[in-house]
């Protein structure tokens, strides 16, 4: 796998027209779900060489330094190196990938501050404060913990992320990966390893009752959808920008019985809007073109989203079988032209691992190693071959190789995965 992902990866060019699209099934191989026959541990040794690729091509190859580090960011930059180190730590428990975590966290740090303006896990300062203190966490160092988790309430006290509605992309975005939702994530990340009261309630849910009140003012034209955001001017309806990612991240916090029903009805207004050929979701609101599935855009970030919702409101079975329909989606189409977490064949995995989480059913653990398995095999076939750009970022862990890393790491307990940056 390490060879022939990589091949890949490094021959891709940075867009299409409009981002990834669909592989052509007649002329690639098109997965099997009860013909898997790689084991753990070819899937565990292909993910531990990834990682090792990862951290060579974007750490030591590049001084080793904070004086090298350019994009600190988790999805595209050096961060998300630390965090692929910090998911093969957890997944074998050596230690030396804990200590190379910390290590890059701490070289992004010293420059995160100064170089992006975001507040949010995957593409701000917020990340880098969230992963720096489960890392000292991990690590036992209690000084360091606590100095990265102050950094964070530091910036959880960012003036603009608990101000009302600002329609129509004034102020602070809503979304997971520039906006508020984006910095709840982050928060829930901590509080997941070093407890709730590591950030209180009073720093968080004046920025969820913003939220809310930001998509009530947004859809204030359409009485058919009580909740909606633009994010530079559109509506989308995916986990990056959109509905998908902002109410995913909703659902982790108490809500009124109003705000949960403000939800439920934004939700079946997407089921309800659907593709009625393919069942694959528009990208954002009145765009009649169904091509992209992927996490960032289209069926797989909703049907993980549906999986959450599915768990939340366990009562409302119709969220449960348009997770299971979403499924079918991904599963028809899922295998695209990329690799990556965003828009590629491993983030598409992941919603049969979210499914296999949610029903139990092995044909989702099956699935998912399906599509393992073709990028263990097949990649160079399964996608077009295109030219290497400098802006790949083809080991970022959102648009390259270790995201892919990740995913295989997943596979080993697949009752324990998460996409990471939004599942907890």
């Amino acid at each position: 796998m390490y060879s022939s992902v990589v091949q890949l990866t490094a021959s891709q060019k940075n867009n299409s027209d409009d981002g990834n699209e669909r592989v052509d099934t007649d002329q690639h191989h098109q997965p099997t779900a009860h013909s898997v026959s790689h084991t753990s541990e070819t899937f565990l040794q292909a993910a531990i060489s990834l990682k090792d690729q990862v951290v060579e091509m974007t750490w030591k190859e590049n001084g080793r330094s904070a004086g090298s580090v350019t994009d600190p960011t988790m999805y595209t930059g050096l961060l998300g190196t630390a965090f692929t180190c910090l998911r093969s730590y957890e997944a074998t428990g050596d230690r030396k990938d804990l200590e190379l975590c910390s290590e890059i966290v701490d070289a992004c740090a010293d420059l995160a501050r100064t170089v992006t303006r975001h507040v949010t896990f995957l593409c701000g300062r917020g990340g880098v404060y969230a992963l720096g203190a489960v890392a000292a966490n991990y690590c036992g160092d209690q000084h360091k913990r606590d100095l990265y988790l102050n950094h964070f309430l530091e910036v959880a006290q960012e003036r603009a992320l608990p101000v009302g509605p600002e329609d129509g992309g004034f102020g602070m975005s809503y979304d997971l990966l520039y906006g508020r939702a984006g910095f709840l994530w982050a928060a829930l990340f901590i509080r997941k390893y070093l407890g709730v009261e590591s950030v209180p309630d009073d720093y968080l849910m004046p920025v969820v009752e913003a939220i809310l009140a930001g998509g009530r003012a947004g859809a204030s034209d359409n009485p058919a959808c009580p909740l909606m955001y633009r994010w530079h001017g559109t509506r989308y309806w995916g986990a990056a920008h959109g509905l998908a990612g902002i109410l995913h991240v909703l659902l982790h916090f108490p809500l009124s019985q109003e705000d949960i029903e403000d939800v439920k009805e934004t939700l079946r207004y997407m089921m309800s809007n659907r593709f009625p050929h393919s069942g694959n979701y528009p990208v954002s609101e009145g765009n009649p073109r169904d091509k992209l599935v992927q996490w960032s855009h289209g069926a797989t970030g909703i049907t993980i989203t549906m999986c959450k919702v599915s768990e939340v409101l366990s009562d409302d079975r119709e969220f449960r079988g348009a997770a299971i329909e979403g499924g079918e989606v991904v599963w028809k189409s899922g295998l695209v032209e990329r690799v990556g977490l965003a828009d590629g064949a491993s983030g598409n995995a992941y919603a049969f691992l979210s499914l296999y989480r949610l029903t139990g059913e092995s044909i989702y653990e099956e699935r998912a190693k399906a599509f393992a398995s073709c990028l263990y095999q097949n990649a160079r076939t399964i996608m077009n071959e295109r030219h290497h750009n400098e802006a790949d970022h083809s080991y970022s862990l959102f648009q390259g190789l270790g995201g892919v890393a990740c995913f295989l790491f997943d596979l080993l307990a697949p009752k324990n995965s998460r996409f990471p940056g939004y599942e907890l």
